[in-house]
């Protein structure tokens, strides 16, 4: 690769990681074709990117970056063959198509790192807790949830108590009268 290829790649990846809000680094050393493939339409099926890159490349991108990455730099996250998983707005889509392939019966591509809103996670134990990552919108919907839901239980017990003392009153209005 010249010096003008790895100048264009470290610009497309340093694009990729400003717009993206969060990305997984994968191991996927002893991947063949096939599982390549099937990895990647899992990941084109939940918009995700799947790219390999050099993992010098990477660090070049990464040290453009706003954010502080050495973490990751120092860990072996960039070591070995590497995909980058770019997500979209839901930062626990990458990690559920990991545990979705890796239930299949396929070891790899294995989690080596993750940054999620500049936030860094390192090893394949955190991606359990990453697949449960809500969603901006999922987070926003929940809220509203409990925001109302003192409002609702109120009128539930007004209209349910009304309903109970309307019923006692017409028992009794009935029993005077018989």
């Amino acid at each position: 690769m010249t010096r003008e290829e790895k100048a264009v790649v470290i610009k497309e990846l340093q694009e990729k990681f400003s717009n993206a809000p969060g990305f997984y680094i994968t191991d996927a050393a002893g991947m063949n074709v096939e599982s390549i493939n099937n990895f990647r339409r899992m990941c084109f099926e939940k918009g995700i990117e799947y790219r390999v890159a050099k993992n010098s490349l990477i660090q070049k991108a990464l040290e453009q970056q706003e954010s502080d990455y050495t973490t990751l730099f120092d860990s072996e996250a960039l070591k070995g063959f590497s995909g980058i998983m770019f997500a979209g707005e839901a930062m626990s889509d990458p990690a559920k198509v990991l545990k979705k392939f890796q239930k299949e019966g396929n070891e790899k591509p294995a989690l080596k790192g993750a940054s999620i809103d500049s936030a860094i996670y390192i090893g394949a134990e955190h991606l359990e807790p990453l697949s449960k990552i809500k969603s901006r919108e999922e987070m926003i919907a929940e809220l509203v949830g409990l925001l109302q839901s003192p409002g609702r239980n109120l009128v539930s017990a007004l209209q349910g108590s009304g309903s109970k003392l309307a019923g006692v009153l017409k028992a009794l209005s009935d029993k005077q009268e018989a």
